[in-house]
């Protein structure tokens, strides 16, 4: 009890720590949300491990050697082409003609070998050549011609894989007929116990590390993320912003063509019935991995992150016994919960 001024009692009001706690609540999350704007490989890093640790639980045979070599192997084209998706849409554009562009020089590759007699190291030459090339297509008519990215890529998409169906005549080229270095990239190139590494994980790998340095160590990498984060601001600032996004295409269709070698060797054959799921695959690992679809923030180890989430959903729901449906459900609610998670971060207060 306490005494006012007028010789009265008042009873003492209890603090009330409701507001306290909202704000302490508020606080935090503005924390995360700062964190994640800054790191956002920590996003996908977190789902990563909480997914291994679920189905090592799940079923024991998930941390085995032979599996987690195995999970690697299943991701490394989709991770390799998500590299070059990674590119794209740092720049704030899309392509959709990422998984036909892989397809069809894997095809071109097959069929200069195999049907025009053409040594196998030149027809991989030539097909990485002409991989850049079919990118470069996409970049000239995103730049000269101010055509939006998903138009063109989606044009792309039905020219290439048709292009595809005519050169293959829907045949697929065993890799047997093919020159071994075509599919040496499907080959293991160590073992340790059960575990073992292809050649095509390595070069995937390879590539990872060479683009992680050049986005983050160069001033072309540098010229990628302002260009996508904002492109006028970017100009004004001096950029050749073009060049920039015309250079983005061409490394991109690079990529995608190494992707195809890997293809070769994944498959041990080149099918022109493969590659339909690509697209959105590679998209998929690009969102997971925290890059934004909104260009300017992301990184591409959080990619390979992404794809790695990917296959390990995959492969720990059919080691759990999980219908290929619900499967595919999984992996579409992981990628709206990505995009949601970006747009939340991408409104992070100074």
């Amino acid at each position: 009890m306490a005494s006012d001024t007028s010789g009265g009692t008042t009873t003492a009001q209890p603090d009330l720590p409701t507001g306290f706690d909202e704000n302490k609540s508020e606080s935090m999350l503005n924390r995360i949300q700062h964190v994640l704007h800054a790191n956002p490989i920590l996003g996908p890093l977190a789902v990563l491990v909480v997914a291994i640790i679920a189905f090592a639980i799940v079923n024991g045979r998930f941390l085995s050697g032979a599996n987690l070599g195995l999970v690697l192997q299943q991701v490394t084209v989709i991770a390799t082409i998500a590299l070059g998706q990674t590119l794209i849409i740092l720049t704030a554009g899309i392509d959709l003609s990422a998984g036909a562009i892989a397809v069809f020089t894997s095809i071109l590759m097959a069929n200069m070998a195999v049907k025009l007699g053409v040594p196998g190291i030149v027809a991989i030459i030539i097909g990485l050549i002409l991989g850049t090339a079919m990118g470069a297509i996409n970049g000239l008519l995103v730049t000269r011609i101010n055509l939006p990215p998903f138009i063109v890529t989606l044009a792309t998409l039905s020219i290439y894989f048709s292009l595809n169906s005519v050169v293959s005549r829907s045949e697929t080229i065993r890799g047997s007929d093919m020159p071994s270095i075509m599919t040496a990239t499907g080959n293991n190139a160590f073992r340790i116990g059960g575990f073992s590494l292809t050649w095509g994980t390595i070069i995937m790998l390879l590539l990872f590390a060479i683009f992680f340095y050049s986005l983050g160590s160069t001033s072309w990498g540098k010229h990628v993320y302002a260009t996508g984060d904002d492109v006028e601001a970017a100009r004004l600032a001096g950029i050749r912003t073009d060049r920039v996004l015309l250079s983005v295409y061409l490394v991109a269709g690079l990529i995608y063509a190494i992707g195809a070698w890997v293809l070769m060797g994944r498959l041990a054959s080149a099918s022109p019935n493969v590659g339909t799921e690509y697209n959105l695959n590679s998209i998929t690992a690009v969102v997971l991995g925290g890059t934004s679809l909104f260009g300017g923030r992301g990184l591409v180890l959080g990619t390979l992150v992404g794809a790695l989430i990917v296959g390990v959903f995959q492969n720990g729901l059919q080691l759990a016994g999980v219908d290929v449906v619900w499967q595919g459900t999984a992996i579409g609610l992981l990628v709206l919960i990505a995009v949601a998670l970006d747009q939340w971060i991408r409104k992070v207060k100074a």
